[in-house]
């Protein structure tokens, strides 16, 4: 379940990325748009919870690679407690955007994004 939770934390804040690179979210028609997503490449990474398997966003125009996914950053730690802390004390949405960006992930998550990963927790 932990292992489950950090997965779909991560892949929340890839999509949050991704659509911020793109200007427009999945299916969204705007004229801000740079660009498409065109499917998906699998990458696992190695948590402390376990391995997770990610969905990395691929780009018609252009290249999309998360900062979350970056060589040598220990996110996975940070990430963990994030979740841990949401999941186990019921944190508001803006402490966890809080915890999120005092985590040094600059991804712009909203606290309506919080919101829709918190509530999948439970």
């Amino acid at each position: 379940m932990i292992r489950e939770s950090v997965r779909m934390v991560m892949q929340e804040l890839i999509e949050t990325e991704v659509t911020e690179q793109i200007g427009a979210g999945r299916y969204e028609r705007t004229e801000s748009r740079t660009t498409e997503r065109n499917g998906a490449r699998p990458r696992l990474v190695t948590t402390q919870a376990g391995d997770v398997e990610l969905r990395i966003p691929t780009l018609r125009k252009g290249s999309f690679y998360p900062s979350i996914g970056e060589p040598r950053r220990r996110i996975d730690q940070a990430l963990y407690a994030v979740v841990m802390e949401a999941y186990v004390h019921g944190v508001s949405t803006r402490s966890v955007d809080d915890l999120v960006a005092a985590l040094g992930i600059d991804s712009g998550i909203s606290t309506s994004e919080v919101s829709r990963i918190c509530a999948g927790l439970g």
